[in-house]
């Protein structure tokens, strides 16, 4: 394992960003940023031993102070939308960004990829961390509380990027978090992402209004071009005359993940029901020319499936290359969108005092 840094560039506001890459003993590399603690390059082999960039992104800080798409991007306080862009917490109504409509999406248009971290390395046998930190204080974004929080990036030599989240606050607050990272197994800039395959476990997806914001009720992916529990071809249905499709202008779709654990339709303690899961792996993607797969695992009970609906084909990206709508799959593991307004989805409110850890697992092989 090793670990080096170096000058990502100056923000506008003259704040220096480094670059922080790991490898690991396979040669698999990871690098991340103090800025946004975004991931940037995540580089792995195929079957034959080629290596490739397989992360959407940008090649320094300048691109990822803008970032519309959300390259990489750790996002937070609450990740996805919030209907009507308020909440309340203890009988008190909040009002955040309405940067979605009416909604709000992924806490505003300055989320948690935007502000600069205070930086740790941790080395251990076999594994390397980065470790972002930061105080997010009361009424940053318009949510309540100051809340330290820390997300760790670790790299394995089993090919496994690791990302840890650690917050607590000093108030009752409200907390969703995840990575948007695009993977395309071909390698960024390689093209559409429609012949990837990819297994997804889960029965149900969270069911949606026009604006793509959860009505509380659950639809059955049985029978539906939403259905991944046998692994098909992304292409194969997203351009079915379905409803949450077309929607969605293609996956864009929270979906209900099956741990082992008690389930959310189950009638369990929904507050704290995420805290039962353990870390199991929830979905695969695997493309066939190169060999590549990559599966993820995590302990929470959401992952938003979305296939780069909305990259425009003209913003360029690493090495001038210029990314197209469906050029990239995500899948961010997260609590339901709208959570907060809804009592019985399961987490995103964080007692005061009480620690929130959760972890998500990227890990690379071959075939």
């Amino acid at each position: 394992m090793g670990i080096t840094k170096k000058s990502f560039g100056v923000t506008r506001a003259g704040e220096k960003a480094t670059l922080y890459t790991m490898t690991n003993k396979n040669g698999m590399k990871v690098s991340v940023s103090d800025f946004g603690a975004v991931i940037v390059d995540i580089i792995v082999p195929d079957r034959e031993g080629k290596f490739a960039d397989v992360n959407l992104g940008y090649d320094n800080v300048a691109g990822y102070e803008g970032n519309a798409p959300g390259y990489g991007s750790f996002l937070g306080r609450v990740a996805n939308r919030i209907a009507g862009a308020k909440f309340t917490v203890n009988g008190k109504t909040y009002e955040v960004e309405k940067n979605d409509g009416e909604n709000c999406l992924h806490s505003g248009k300055k989320s948690y990829n935007k502000y600069i971290y205070e930086t740790e390395i941790v080395e251990e046998e076999g594994s390397v961390t980065v470790e972002f930190s930061r105080l997010s204080p009361h009424m940053e974004q318009g949510f309540p509380g100051n809340l330290d929080l820390t997300v760790g990036y670790t790299l394995t030599d089993d090919n496994e990027l690791v990302i840890e989240y650690f917050a607590v606050s000093d108030e009752d607050t409200v907390l969703n978090l995840t990575n948007h990272a695009y993977f395309n197994l071909k390698g960024e800039g390689s093209g559409t992402v429609l012949d990837h395959k990819v297994w997804i476990h889960a029965d149900k997806i969270t069911a949606t209004d026009a604006g793509l914001i959860p009505t509380g009720e659950f639809t059955d992916v049985t029978g539906t071009p939403m259905d991944f529990r046998t692994m098909k071809p992304i292409g194969q249905d997203i351009g079915a005359d379905y409803e949450p499709l077309m929607r969605g202008f293609g996956y864009d779709h929270n979906y209900v993940l099956k741990h082992t654990g008690p389930q959310v339709a189950e009638g369990v303690d929904k507050d704290r029901l995420w805290e039962t899961a353990d870390v199991e792996k929830v979905a695969e993607l695997y493309e066939e020319t190169s060999g590549r797969v990559m599966e993820v695992f995590t302990d929470l009970p959401g992952m938003q499936f979305y296939s780069a609906n909305h990259i425009d084909g003209v913003e360029k990206g690493k090495g001038g290359k210029v990314y197209h709508a469906r050029d990239a799959i995500c899948f961010e593991t997260q609590f339901f969108p709208n959570t907060l307004n809804i009592p019985a989805f399961p987490g995103g409110r964080l007692e005061a005092g009480k620690e929130f850890e959760s972890v998500t697992i990227y890990k690379f092989s071959v075939r």
